[in-house]
Order: structure tokens, then sequence, then C-alpha cells
């Protein structure tokens, strides 16, 4: 979307006084071509981002599934190192010259990039994170949740399911890297998170009318009906075939939810985004927005242009680009949009 330069001109605008940003997953988009392409793409407007902010400004990358490929060497240094501490909820990441996320830095004033992984504390009440170790619990039937419930039942995982960052990784993980691997060499472009699958799925089932579009929809669900009972069955589930707007976003607040109590994260407030629904907005449950131990959650949206998802009032839907999280001193976390023109 930031290849726009009116939509980056008016995002530009909005930096001003802002004295840390931060770029909270899939802000490169690795999985779409060679690394190389998409470096050569970031690296001018990442440098047009910092300049927009304060002189000391300090910018936060928090890498998501979209952009895990730039964590893979660090991620292989500390393989090898025999006293690695564990990830936890926050740890910093180094690069080598040559390594994908020196590339980034070459693009913003020398000290002022931090990379932080797998999220960032913004204080000590607000945690945030991209989101996308959900996908280890979502009931929902996209790619990532298939492909992290097949490696848990073929390798096995901790006793309980996952607990810390590194049981995430390492059924997500392979995943990541296998998809990858086909962008990098110019294989078949893959749904990824499974947005593209989920946009095309509820179009068809919930937008067409007349007899025939009815049809269509009906053997639609019992497809989706029929391979989740299989995949459930073959114990790579729970899943549902449920695949409404509404159960898209309950079901990613569940999973998100499940890994905020199992990473047991104490912050009042948990920033994520990788769902591309923002909220909550005006007209959620604020029930659903927030954990078994009081955590209120708010997702900061989606950065991508997806039509499928926005509905007859684009303008007004929670799919719509241009979300952030404003945090003040010592204020909890609010919704805004940059993009909106009022």
């Amino acid at each position: 979307m930031l290849r726009d330069a009116d939509t980056r001109t008016r995002l530009i605008e909005r930096l001003p006084g802002v004295t840390r940003l931060v770029l909270l997953g899939d802000v490169i988009e690795l999985r779409q071509g060679p690394a190389r392409d998409a470096l050569l793409t970031a690296r001018p407007v990442l440098a047009e981002l910092a300049q927009a902010l304060d002189a000391e400004a300090e910018v936060i990358l928090v890498p998501g599934n979209h952009d895990h490929r730039l964590l893979a060497p660090w991620l292989s240094r500390r393989a090898l190192q025999d006293h690695s501490a564990p990830l936890g909820l926050e740890t910093n990441v180094d690069w080598e010259p040559g390594e994908p996320l020196s590339a980034l830095a070459e693009a913003v004033p020398p000290g002022r990039l931090r990379v932080a992984y797998p999220g960032v504390w913004l204080s000590d009440r607000v945690y945030a994170t991209h989101g996308h170790y959900g996908d280890r619990h979502t009931t929902l039937p996209i790619l990532e949740r298939l492909g992290a419930g097949l490696t848990a039942r073929v390798v096995g995982e901790r006793p309980g399911g996952p607990a810390r960052a590194e049981d995430y990784e390492a059924t997500l993980a392979p995943v990541y890297a296998w998809i990858d691997v086909i962008a990098e060499y110019g294989g078949p472009s893959l749904p990824g998170s499974g947005a593209g699958m989920q946009a095309r799925l509820w179009q068809r089932m919930s937008r067409r009318s007349g007899r025939r579009a009815a049809a269509s929809r009906m053997a639609a669900g019992v497809g989706v009906r029929a391979t989740v009972a299989a995949l459930n069955r073959a114990g790579v589930g729970p899943l549902k075939a449920d695949l409404s707007g509404h159960e898209l976003r309950r079901a990613a607040l569940r999973a998100f939810a499940e890994v905020v109590g199992r990473l047991e994260v104490t912050a009042h407030h948990v920033i994520f985004g990788h769902t591309h629904r923002a909220g909550p907005l005006r007209g959620d449950e604020a029930g659903e927005w927030r954990t078994a131990t009081g955590a209120a959650l708010l997702n900061t949206g989606s950065w991508v242009h997806e039509p499928s998802f926005l509905g007859r009032s684009p303008g007004q839907s929670p799919y719509r680009a241009g979300f952030a999280a404003e945090l003040g001193d010592g204020e909890p976390p609010g919704l805004i949009n940059l993009l909106d023109r009022d």
C-alpha cells in the first residue's frame, strides 16, 4: 500500500511529533518474490518514514509472519549457541553485514533502528506483538494453521501445548520457511496467512444473490464442511467450517487471547495486528476484546487494500487500511486511522 505516493504523503503528514514508531510485523512482503526485490522497494519508503519523525525518534521493527525471513540469520546463530537465553516476550535482534536487516538499517539514521522479537514492551502496562502465534490456535482452516497442526501432529509438541515463544516457532517457522523458499525461487504464489482464501470464500458465500448463487454458496459450504471434518478426524484440528465475518473476528480474538494466556503476558493492554481486522471499534462487543486475565486487546488492522473484505461501505469497514495504535505518556493505547481524511 505504501507504494502509492498519495497514501505515503497522507501518512507522512501525520508523523511529525512522533517520538517512537513501531512497525508491528508484515512491514515487508517477502512472500511474493525474491527478498532482494522486496528490500529494494522497502528501503526508500523506510527512509522516508524515518526522516518524517522527530530527529531522535526510534524506529522499532517487530517482524511477523510475512517478514519472518528477516530473522532467519539471527535465529540460526542463536541455534548454534550453547547457552542462548530464551526468547521470552522481547529479545533484541542483531544483524551482520550482508544480511537483510543490515540492508534495512542502512535506510535509517545510525542508531535509530531497533528490531525486537517476538514483541516489544512499550511500557510496563503495554505490550505489542504482530500476533501470528495465534495461528496455532485459530479454528479457521487457513494455510498456516493447517501447517502448524500437521507439524505438531507429525513431530510432536510439548504436552499441553505451547507455553513459550520457542514452542510456537517450532510449529510455525517450518511453514514460514516452506513458503519463503517457494517465493524466493519463483514458485507459484501461495495464500500466505490465508487472507486470500478467506476473502474468496467469504465473498462467494455472503455477497451473491439469486438461485444460482444460493446453489454456489451451498456447494462451497458443503465442501468446506467436508474438508474441515476430514482434517479434524486426522487430528490436525480442532477446526470449524464457519467462515462468516463474525467468526473470522471471534476466532482470531480467541486464538490470540490463548497466546496471551499461554505466554503469561502480564500487560494491561496488548496490541497486535495480523488478522487484518481493526478493533475494538464502535459497535464491537467489549467482552470479545478482553482476555481471561482482563487484558484489553487492540488490533491495528490491515495495511493491505483488500477490496473483497471492504463490503458495501469501504470508508467504514474495519478491514480498511490505515489503522494504527496511538500511545501517549501514561495513557492507554487508542485506535486511530491515519488515512481517514477527517
